[in-house]
Parts: structure tokens; C-alpha cells; sequence
């Protein structure tokens, strides 16, 4: 198993619940195991960028295309996980023991680590100086300006992100 991969979004189809006693992560319309989705070694996002978000996982084994397990539920918020949405990435395994990007919310924005890609379009304030893993924190300062820290974790080239992926240009 690799630390990291090149691809911030392996698999993302259908819902997930978790069961915390097993760390059997039980999908619905899910590709656990077939080629080009979820394999050992990813990292599972349970819950949604804007929506619930309720932590990260390393998928330690996948029994069928609807069922995996998970080797820790430490970096999860111990609230009940079914029907949820999910995101499988191949981001650093050591940020998601890092508590600065294993947290959400809305009001006291974001922390969480990021493929990102050679691409445009995007607000300047969110401009990165490297493709690869980024931490990125968001916030608003007293004044209710918005805020943004980037930590490069990983420089790369060749980093996929899919489809509702977010996307952060470089300073090249």
C-alpha cells in the first residue's frame, strides 16, 4: 500500500453506512473492488463538502463491490453514518491522523486535504504555489473576510480529480 496516490476522487457512486462496532462500511450502489473504483489502501470521505461530513477512513480490505471495512473509525465523529454520501481518494494516509484537516463546519469553515490539479477559474484567494496534496483551511476573520491557508503536503504532477471535484489553480 502506497502512502499516497495520484487520484482525489476513485469513487464516489451511490450512499454508505457504516456500522462503528465492525468497521464494515456497507454500500448501496457502490464499485468496491472493481478496476478504476475504491481498492485497499484508499481513504474513504463519509459525508459531503457543504453537507454532513463526518470524517476520514483507510479502507483496509473490500469483501464485494457493496462491502469494505475500514482500519480505523478514530478519525470519524462517532455520529451515526447510513445513507450517506461518500467520496474515495487517494490523499495522504497521514492526514487523516492530523487533526487540522479531519475537521468541518460550516460557520468556522473548513480543513481538509485536497488533490489539486494545474487548472483556472477559480477565485483568486484559493490559488495554490504546487499541484499535488494540498491542507487547505478556510475562514472568516472578524472583519467576515474570507481566509484561506494552503499547506503544500505533497508537490506532484499527474494528480486526477473527477468530476465535482474541487479544483485549485497554481501560481505556474
Amino acid at each position: 500500500m502506497a502512502l499516497w496516490g495520484n487520484n482525489d476522487n476513485v469513487g464516489s457512486t451511490g450512499t454508505v453506512a457504516l456500522n462503528y462496532s465492525t468497521g464494515v462500511v456497507t454500500g448501496t450502489g457502490t464499485t468496491f473492488g472493481q478496476v478504476g473504483a475504491a481498492s485497499t489502501g484508499d481513504v474513504i470521505r463519509f459525508g459531503a463538502r457543504g453537507g454532513a461530513y463526518f470524517g476520514d477512513a483507510v479502507i483496509v480490505s473490500i469483501a464485494t463491490t457493496i462491502s469494505c471495512t475500514i482500519g480505523s473509525t478514530m478519525g470519524l465523529t462517532g455520529g451515526a453514518i447510513s445513507g450517506a454520501q461518500f467520496k474515495v481518494s487517494q490523499l495522504p494516509k497521514s492526514s487523516i491522523k492530523d487533526s487540522t484537516y479531519s475537521k468541518k463546519g460550516t460557520l468556522s469553515g473548513d480543513s481538509l486535504v485536497y488533490g489539486v490539479a494545474n487548472a483556472g477559474g477559480v477565485i483568486p484567494s484559493y490559488q495554490v504555489t504546487a499541484e499535488g496534496w494540498v491542507g487547505v483551511t478556510t475562514y472568516n476573520d472578524s472583519q467576515g473576510n474570507l481566509r484561506v491557508k494552503k499547506e503544500t503536503l505533497v508537490a506532484m504532477s499527474g494528480i486526477t480529480t473527477g468530476a465535482g471535484s474541487i479544483v485549485y489553480p497554481t501560481n505556474k
